[in-house]
């Protein structure tokens, strides 16, 4: 797939609404909640047009059961796509819309990425450098193929400084 790295787009927010509107139909119960994550749910970020969506439930293994629903809908079925324990939906194929990434509630993946969303959603001056470094690799790689797995080390050192800047939150409450 082409990288498309657009402008964050107010209309972001309500795409992940009527998505999560929808697949709670589709789900029901088994659905504990959903969360915005990624970079479209982080103002002023640059990103792939693609929502990254969370669907916390129950039972991970129940999802599975969706699996035949979800493809009759036109979502490609992932499965775990390399994380164990998660269950990946894409939707909109060549032209992608959403991400739904289905995790058990006790997942660790969870608190990651929304740790890191937080993260960024405090640090506005975190979020410009972010947008330039995936602007200079969009320069250089045309395909998600390459873009995504370049981003790696980057992500990986804003996640720990999200860490520790948890970290020195929740210290900072206890000493008051």
């Amino acid at each position: 797939m082409k990288v498309r790295l657009t402008d964050f787009r107010d209309e972001w927010f309500k795409m992940f609404q009527t998505e999560a509107q929808f697949l709670k139909k589709i789900f029901g119960c088994e659905v504990i909640r959903f969360e915005h994550f990624g970079s479209t749910s982080v103002q002023g970020m640059k990103a792939k047009p693609v929502i990254d969506m969370m669907c916390i439930v129950k039972d991970i293994e129940k999802v599975d059961l969706f699996n035949h629903k979800m493809n009759s809908l036109g979502y490609d079925v992932a499965g775990e796509w390399g994380i164990t324990g998660r269950r990946l939906f894409r939707k909109g194929g060549e032209n992608r819309t959403h991400h739904i990434h289905f995790y058990q509630f006790d997942n660790p993946h969870i608190e990651r990425h929304l740790i890191f969303r937080d993260y960024l959603r405090s640090h506005p001056e975190e979020v410009a450098k972010y947008s330039r470094f995936k602007e200079e690799l969009a320069q250089h790689l045309d395909y998600t193929s390459e873009y995504s797995p370049a981003k790696k080390i980057f992500v990986k050192e804003m996640e720990q400084k999200a860490l520790l800047w948890l970290a020195e939150s929740q210290r900072k409450l206890q000493s008051e």
